[in-house]
């Protein structure tokens, strides 16, 4: 007899990856507590429940990473697109469905499939090996039971219940005019490298109307249960910290000590800095901007730090209770915990946001294990598709030390050919994708 693949989660990773081992002709066991106990945030027992917005965001495959994310889930058969496909509602250029609609009908094909069985029931400990291979994709709601679980195998520092999100910024976005790289006292950082910070001045006045559009702007309240999780010092909201004084934040993350502003030979005010947040240096966050403003005034207000005028967010802020592992120091390539290599992570509790994303990994893992579990060979999709930037992102692409939760964008991307005008590079990356997504599931096919 075969031994089944169990899947923990019927969320959309973990009926994506279920879908995708049962498609494979091997047998699952899917994991859903909803049903015996409920959690916070849903309101429903159906698999697949959105317990946000109904928007799988972007449908645009020629302009934006997540359209092109669609696409790439599409052609590799998921069972998420094509319900959320069959269940659109008009969304101008965005894919958003009928909430209700949708999770029925992928619970629908889920009950249906002979090769997948749905057993209803809170899992209060990660698998043993001899139970076999396994994905873990129970999101950001981790029950407190599997999360002790999850805490003793991967070590307590290692996984996250309190979400402190800064905006990510696209590099090329940034005005060099005004802005410049520098570290702090110009120390060398374990690279050698004395200008690993990217710097933006400002004066008094642009520091004074800085911090009372902080002030004033509209910012989003925590939900009932997410009310009792206490802030951590070390990651205040950058508005918790003005509220504490005006110079807070200019005596905080916004320091100007250390940093000369070269178009003056002077110190500014204040100063926002950017650290790298890829290997590619595409993107940089903004150190120590997590935040509450609501996205449209983050927007707004931090495109009043000189230099930042015409910024381009790959992700906005945030401070929200969460559970997520810190992926690129516990995962390897295809997915799998370093340390007991029969378990596998898939959806937002990989450190992915967002619908898409988290079936996105919930596909990847779902046929990682269908080829371990043949003894065949695992090859990942490569880096220049959507499937594949996402991954190396989770697993090899962030830098662990400072691993925050991220939604696809061409940021993840290894950068295009660089003697293309900039308005032939979207296209360049599109393309590619395609391409090499259609040799990745080739390769597949013929390894069959």
């Amino acid at each position: 007899m075969i031994k089944p693949i169990h899947v923990i989660g019927g969320g959309l990773a973990g009926c994506e990856a279920a879908w995708q081992i049962a498609q494979a002709g091997l047998p699952v066991v899917l994991n859903e507590m909803r049903g015996e106990r409920g959690t916070e945030a849903h309101k429903t027992d159906t698999l697949a429940e959105l317990v946000c917005s109904n928007s799988f965001r972007s449908d645009d495959a020629e302009n934006n990473a997540v359209g092109l994310l669609h696409e790439e889930l599409r052609r590799g058969n998921s069972v998420i697109m094509a319900a959320a496909d069959k269940h659109q509602v008009p969304a101008g250029g965005a894919l958003a469905v009928d909430r209700n609609g949708f999770a029925e009908a992928v619970e629908a094909q889920i009950a249906a499939h002979a090769l997948i069985t749905i057993e209803r029931g809170e899992v209060a400990a990660l698998p043993d090996p001899d139970v076999g291979l396994a994905i873990v994709a129970t999101g950001p709601l981790t029950s407190d039971k599997l999360a002790t679980s999850i805490h003793a195998a991967t070590g307590a520092s290692e996984l996250a219940f309190f979400d402190a999100i800064a905006p990510i910024i696209h590099r090329d976005s940034i005005d060099f005019d005004i802005a410049w790289f520098q570290s702090r006292y110009d120390k060398p950082g374990p690279s050698g490298d004395e200008a690993a910070y990217i710097n933006c001045p400002m004066t008094m006045a642009e520091y004074d109307a800085f911090i009372d559009a902080v002030m004033a702007g509209e910012k989003t309240e925590f939900k009932d249960w997410e009310k009792d999780t206490p802030y951590f010092e070390g990651c205040l909201p950058i508005e918790v910290m003005a509220e504490r004084g005006r110079n807070t934040l200019r005596f905080g993350p916004m320091k100007p000590v250390g940093l000369t502003d070269p178009r003056t030979g002077e110190r500014a005010f204040a100063v926002a800095q950017l650290r790298q947040d890829n290997k590619l240096g595409t993107l940089f966050n903004m150190v120590g901007f997590q935040t509450k403003l609501k996205y449209g005034e983050q927007a707004r207000v931090f495109r009043m730090i000189p230099g930042l005028q015409n910024a381009e967010f790959a992700r906005l802020g945030g401070i929200h209770r969460n559970t997520f592992i810190n992926s690129p120091a516990l995962l390897d390539g295809a997915l799998r915990l370093r340390e007991h290599p029969h378990l596998r992570f898939a959806g937002q509790i990989t450190g992915v946001e967002g619908y898409v994303e988290s079936t996105a990994m919930g596909l990847l893992a779902g046929r990682f294990a269908v080829l371990e579990h043949q003894g065949r060979a695992i090859i990942p999709p490569p880096s220049t598709t959507a499937l594949g930037a996402l991954l190396n992102h989770v697993t090899v692409g962030a830098d662990a030390k400072t691993f925050q939760p991220m939604n696809c964008n061409f940021g993840l991307f290894p950068p295009p050919d660089p003697r293309l005008h900039k308005n032939a590079r979207r296209a360049s990356f599109v393309s590619r994708a395609r391409a090499d997504l259609g040799t990745w599931l080739g390769e597949r096919q013929a390894a069959a």
